[in-house]
């Protein structure tokens, strides 16, 4: 599927959900995934479509971004941290091409839910052991393997072991790994990419980048607020998404069942 395949209603909703996908991402230093998939599951519901588009972005936008600031990554940490993430993360990525893409729709809007919950009452996830730093990046490379949603669960880890001004530059580095991790997967396993999607919405998901940069000091000093706003949206999107998937899930039954 190519994007004009879609309404034009639908192209004008995916230009906007990716201007924000891409806002996030720099803006925020993560979570362009985690805010931006559950909204382009109401255009087309279907997981495949959407994260191959999305890794050819991050791919792209974060190598741009990188290639003047690898000196400002903490290589040390990155190293000491992927022997957590990566295996869990393969082991995902298999389970995306494999489940059924009702278990799949499920996962991305519970975990949404729950990262739009604790956002909203001003919770933060934190790390204070060794072994919840593990247990958090093996849980967040699972989640990122499945959906590129576990973001969240691993930048509680890395918020107290690498320093703020290294902070973002690491982690777009660890998104390029487990993304070329993702996207070899795919090639291997013949799922679509998407590629020409992915190219003709590079310039949306540009200006969104673009925004993200621009505006990412300030969202930084009023993190609370927004993390805030942007989980009361999470909230409402899960459910009304959850509800919409399970409302077709019990249709298609009682059709089968009893027609």
């Amino acid at each position: 599927m190519v994007l004009l395949d879609f309404q034009p209603y639908q192209i004008v909703v995916i230009a906007i959900i990716f201007i924000w996908t891409g806002f996030v991402r720099t803006g925020l230093g993560f979570g362009g995934a985690a805010l931006g998939l559950p909204l382009m599951l109401f255009v087309q519901n279907n997981p495949l479509l959407w994260l191959p588009v999305i890794g050819t972005h991050l791919l792209f936008f974060s190598g741009l971004t990188l290639a003047r600031r690898l000196h400002n990554v903490d290589w040390y940490y990155l190293r000491k941290s992927t022997i957590y993430i990566v295996p869990p993360a393969i082991v995902g990525v298999f389970g995306l091409v494999h489940f059924p893409l009702l278990w799949l729709n499920t996962f991305i809007y519970s975990i949404t839910l729950f990262y739009g919950f604790i956002w909203l009452l001003n919770r933060g996830i934190e790390s204070r052991h060794a072994w919840a730093d593990r247990v958090l990046l093996i849980l967040g490379g699972y989640v990122a393997g499945i959906s590129l949603t576990g973001a969240p669960l691993m930048v509680a880890v890395y918020m107290r072991n690498v320093d703020k001004t290294k902070l973002r530059d690491t982690l777009f580095v660890l998104w390029f790994i487990l993304v070329s991790i993702k996207m070899s997967t795919f090639i291997a396993l013949s799922v679509d990419l998407h590629f020409m999607t992915a190219i003709m919405l590079l310039p949306v998901a540009g200006l969104g980048h673009y925004l993200g940069l621009r505006t990412h000091n300030l969202i930084v000093r009023n993190d609370l607020v927004f993390k805030r706003w942007i989980g009361g949206g999470l909230v409402v999107v899960s459910i009304l998404g959850l509800c919409e998937l399970y409302k077709a899930f019990l249709l298609e039954y009682l059709v089968q069942h009893f027609s």
